[in-house]
């Protein structure tokens, strides 16, 4: 007995090619996401250190400009004789003291904290850049009061998203969509994540270098250079 055939309907096959086509995005998507990822975590690694005195210098560099800045207008309305406050000191005795555990587990929560949210690793995104600056200078200030709990709050915020941005209102559907519409938006939004993950600096930088370890060198030589400009500056 020969059963009848079957014939595929248009929208049938126009769902098995999208489900195709999200399934290669996705893969594509995972495969740049992750080469993005391990190199990031490989600079981290390398640089980390670098990062991290590099942002504490510039917030003090920051500070004490602005002291400066305040001492002249003070002097200005007050005279010649008058004496402004020191400028802002880089000090580690300005943190409470702690069992020799709890300053280890102090100053993980803060290097993991400040390489989540260093403004460099959102130097592409302009609406993340003042956000993350902010955040450093935030962590600074909880890192130096030697707070563990505020430290541990502001560890546990940070390591829980990205850099928060304005948000866009998602519209409420009146009614439910085909599978042919909600594949095709599917499509769409993997389509423009992908681009975006193209996109990062790092990924871009991996793709570029003929050997991305030159890029790693480079950007050693810069923080040093960029260090030791800031120690001098901040010279007290």
């Amino acid at each position: 007995m020969n059963l009848p055939l079957v014939h595929e309907s248009s929208d049938d096959a126009q769902i098995r090619l999208l489900q195709q086509e999200i399934q290669s995005l996705k893969a594509v998507l995972d495969e740049v996401e992750g080469k993005t990822v391990s190199f990031e975590a490989m600079l981290r690694q390398r640089l980390g250190e670098l990062l991290i005195e590099e942002q504490e210098l510039t917030v003090l560099y920051k500070q004490q400009k602005l002291a400066k800045k305040e001492k002249r207008l003070a002097q200005k309305r007050k005279g010649k004789n008058y004496a402004a406050p020191q400028g802002l000191v880089r000090s580690e005795n300005s943190k409470k003291e702690m069992l020799p555990v709890q300053h280890q587990e102090h100053k993980r929560l803060y290097r993991e904290a400040m390489l989540q949210v260093h403004p460099d690793k959102y130097a592409m995104r302009e609406d993340a850049t003042d956000v993350a600056t902010e955040l450093t200078t935030q962590l600074i200030a909880i890192y130096q009061s030697g707070d563990l709990k505020e430290l541990q709050a502001f560890h546990a915020f940070v390591m829980g998203s990205e850099v928060p941005v304005a948000a866009e209102r998602v519209p409420v559907l009146k009614q439910p969509l085909s599978t042919l519409t909600l594949l095709r938006r599917e499509k769409t939004r993997l389509e423009e994540q992908l681009d975006s993950a193209k996109d990062q600096h790092l990924y871009q930088i991996w793709i570029s270098y003929t050997d991305p370890m030159a890029f790693v060198e480079e950007l050693e030589a810069y923080y040093r250079d960029r260090i030791a400009k800031l120690r001098r500056r901040t010279r007290s």
